[in-house]
C-alpha cells in the first residue's frame, strides 16, 4: 500500500516558496524606492513641465539688421561694389542674405548710362529677399520724376541709345516694364518701424490699430528722397498720404499723350488735372526736391526736427538727394541722416551705405509680462569700402510686453 506522506508535504512546500518570492519582491521595491529617493528622480512631474513651459516662453532678443544707399546715377559698377561691400548683395549680385531690410531713396535714373541695368537688379533682389527673410524699400527721387514728365535735361544721349531710340524709351518709363515696376514697387516715402508691433513697412501714422502707441510708437524711421519740410502740408498721416498723391500724380504722368522730352522740346511741366496737393508734393518744398535739412544751420534744423519726428511717428530721417562728396552726413545726434555722397562716376564721390542694427533685449525674466524690463539699442554706422565710423549708438531701459 503506498505512502500518502510525500503527498502531504507539498501544500507546505508551496506556502515556503510563495513567503520566500514575495520577501524577495519587498526587498526589491525597497532598493528601487531608495534608489530613486537618492536621485531624486521625477521625469515625468507637474513642476518638471511647468520648468519646461516657461523655459519656452521666456523674452527673447529681438533684432532688425538695415542697409541705406543713397543716389546710383546710373553707376551700375559703383552700386554692386557699395552693395557687396554693405553685405546685401554677394560677389554675383545676388541677395546675400544678411540683411533685413534694404532701402534705396531714389535718383537710380540719369548722370550715367545704366539705367536698365540698374532698375534690372533692383528688381532682382525685390524678388530675392523674400527668399531669405529680406525686404527691399524703393523710393522715387526728383530724376525718376523728372524723366516721367518729360526733364530729360540730364539724360545722356549715350543713355538714350540703350533704349534704341526715344520713342522705345518713353513707352518704357511710362506703360512699359519700368513704369510698371515704379507704380508697383516704388513709394516717394517710406516708415519702416523697428519692431513688428508698429506693424509692417508704411503702416501709416497715426494709427488706430492696437499696439501702435506707448513706449515703442516712434521706433520708426522715415526715408524720402529729398527731406521732409517742418512746412509741408502732407505729413500725416504718413507715409500713406504723402504716397495716395504720388501715386495719383504718377497714374497721370504714365498715361498721358508723352510730349516731346525737353530739350529739345519746351518744357511741359506737370499734366492738365494736376491738384495743388500734387504740385505741392513736386515743389521745391515737397519730399522730392526740399534740401533745408542739408542746409540750414544746425540751431535751426535741430530746433525744427522735433516736430517732424512727432507728428511722422519717427526717431530718425534718413534722405539723399544733396550730396556730400566725402561722408555721410548726420547732424542732430543722428536725428537727420543725408547718405548722398555722390556714389556714381559722375560725381567721384565716396562709396556709402548707412547700416542701422537695432535689438531689443530682454533684462532678466519678470513674473508679468507688463513689467518685463528691456534694453532697446539702436547701432547707426557709416559704411565706406575701405572703413566703418560710428553715427549714433542709442540705448534706453523700458518696461513691457514685447514678446513676438
Amino acid at each position: 500500500m503506498p505512502s500518502w506522506r510525500p503527498l502531504a508535504m507539498i501544500p507546505v512546500a508551496i506556502f515556503v516558496y510563495f513567503i520566500i518570492h514575495l520577501d524577495f519582491h519587498i526587498q526589491l521595491v525597497k532598493a528601487f524606492s531608495q534608489n530613486d529617493d537618492a536621485q531624486d528622480m521625477t521625469p515625468f512631474s507637474v513642476e518638471g513641465e511647468i520648468s519646461h513651459h516657461l523655459n519656452n516662453n521666456a523674452p527673447k532678443t529681438y533684432s532688425r539688421h538695415i542697409v541705406a544707399v543713397g543716389d546710383l546715377h546710373g553707376d551700375y559698377s559703383s552700386a554692386s561694389k557699395v552693395l557687396q561691400f554693405s553685405g546685401v548683395t554677394n560677389e554675383n549680385d545676388d541677395w546675400a542674405g544678411g540683411v533685413d531690410f534694404f532701402v534705396q531713396t531714389g535718383d537710380i535714373i540719369d548722370r550715367g548710362d545704366d539705367t536698365t541695368l540698374l532698375f534690372k537688379l533692383m528688381d532682382k533682389l525685390r524678388a530675392q529677399a523674400p527668399q531669405k527673410g529680406g525686404t527691399v524699400l524703393s523710393h522715387l527721387g526728383n530724376h525718376e520724376w523728372m524723366n516721367v514728365i518729360g526733364d530729360w535735361r540730364y539724360v545722356y544721349p549715350s543713355e538714350i541709345k540703350t533704349f534704341v531710340t526715344v520713342e522705345n524709351r518713353q513707352e518704357i518709363l511710362s506703360t512699359g516694364w519700368l513704369g510698371r515696376s515704379w507704380a508697383a514697387n516704388y513709394t516717394t516715402a517710406s516708415r519702416l518701424p523697428l519692431h513688428p508691433s508698429l506693424g509692417p513697412p508704411n503702416t501709416p501714422y497715426p494709427s488706430s490699430s492696437p499696439g501702435t502707441f506707448g513706449l515703442l510708437s516712434h521706433s520708426a524711421i522715415s526715408f524720402v528722397h529729398g527731406g521732409l519740410s517742418p512746412t509741408y502740408h502732407g505729413l500725416s498721416p504718413f507715409p500713406s498720404y504723402i504716397n495716395s498723391l504720388s501715386d495719383s500724380l504718377l497714374r497721370k504722368l504714365q498715361f498721358r499723350v508723352q510730349p516731346k522730352p525737353h530739350p529739345p522740346g519746351p518744357y511741359v511741366g506737370l499734366p492738365a488735372g494736376t491738384t495743388p496737393e500734387e504740385a505741392e508734393l513736386y515743389s521745391s518744398n515737397g519730399p522730392l526736391w526740399y534740401r533745408g535739412w542739408a542746409t540750414g544751420t544746425e540751431e535751426q534744423v535741430c530746433n525744427d526736427v522735433e516736430a517732424v519726428l512727432e507728428m511722422t511717428g519717427t526717431r530718425r530721417m534718413i534722405m539723399g538727394h544733396t550730396p556730400d562728396f566725402e561722408n555721410i552726413k548726420s547732424r542732430c545726434g543722428g536725428k537727420i541722416i543725408i547718405i548722398d555722397t555722390g556714389i556714381s562716376r559722375a560725381y567721384g564721390g565716396a562709396l556709402s551705405a548707412l547700416s542701422i542694427r537695432y535689438t531689443l533685449e530682454p533684462i532678466g525674466t519678470a513674473d508679468d509680462p507688463e513689467n518685463q524690463q528691456w534694453e532697446e539699442r539702436e547701432l547707426v554706422e557709416a559704411l565706406y569700402a575701405d572703413r566703418k565710423e560710428l553715427i549714433a549708438d542709442d540705448r534706453r531701459e523700458i518696461a513691457g510686453d514685447f514678446h513676438l
